[in-house]
């Protein structure tokens, strides 16, 4: 990799929005591949020069900060990877609450932090890909909001504390994702990705945000699919 590019970091990146992400990113940017799967994101890799697979449990805190540690310096970090375990409040237990929350918020918040002196030196940009159901909850997806809506505060928090960084929040309508048909196949729906954003949209959108000169700090920015 060239040493001179900036450095990023995607979370995610073995499939879907992350890797998306990184393969926008890989023409501007030395590119940390972040996931727990080494043949997935072998597989991303190929054909990419740019990028370097990144693999760590993100729920294994010891672990996490044993690899962020080998970060001293860091222009972009890039929260894509995510879990939704939905259901109604009645009939979901406490196992979806924490494991929504482990992956979608605390694996956000502890990476962020072990990272923090890294990003303060290179003045750095932290993008967390929430979710249209960060800003909105509907019924029979409690577990997954409100993991997305406690991510949308921290995010709000960084911001006012980090005033040398740059914190954008995007707001994704539904994607075109392995996630998503999971999601539809629950519902009982027959699945039609037209329906739905392509991940090669949202990692524009971060592009976007993570491209614009230092004068314009895009806080927040809301997909959804466009019209048929």
């Amino acid at each position: 990799m060239t040493s001179d590019l900036p450095l990023a970091l995607v979370t995610g990146a073995s499939r879907g929005i992350g890797a998306a992400v990184a393969h926008q990113l890989e023409p501007t940017h030395r590119v940390l591949l972040g996931g727990r799967d080494a043949a997935a994101l072998a597989t991303v890799a190929d054909g990419l020069p740019g990028v370097t697979p990144w693999q760590v449990d993100l729920t294994d805190f010891d672990a996490l900060a044993a690899r962020a540690a080998e970060i001293t310096s860091l222009d972009v970090l890039v929260h894509s990877a995510g879990v939704a375990d939905l259901g109604t409040i009645e009939s979901v237990g406490v196992s979806a609450w924490r494991r929504n929350f482990e992956v979608n918020t605390l694996a956000v918040v502890e990476l962020t932090r072990l990272l923090l002196p890294a990003l303060r030196a290179a003045r750095g940009h932290v993008v967390i890909i929430n979710s249209g159901a960060g800003l909105n909850a509907r019924a029979g997806w409690a577990p997954y909001a409100a993991s997305k809506f406690a991510v949308r505060a921290f995010a709000d928090a960084l911001r006012a504390e980090e005033e040398t960084l740059r914190v954008t929040s995007i707001y994704p309508g539904r994607t075109d994702t392995e996630m998503q048909q999971a999601i539809v196949a629950d519902e009982g729906f027959d699945y039609d990705p037209s329906r739905y954003l392509r991940p090669d949209s949202v990692a524009t959108a971060v592009l976007t945000a993570v491209s614009a000169s230092r004068d314009a700090h895009l806080t927040d920015l809301t997909l959804r699919p466009g019209p048929a």
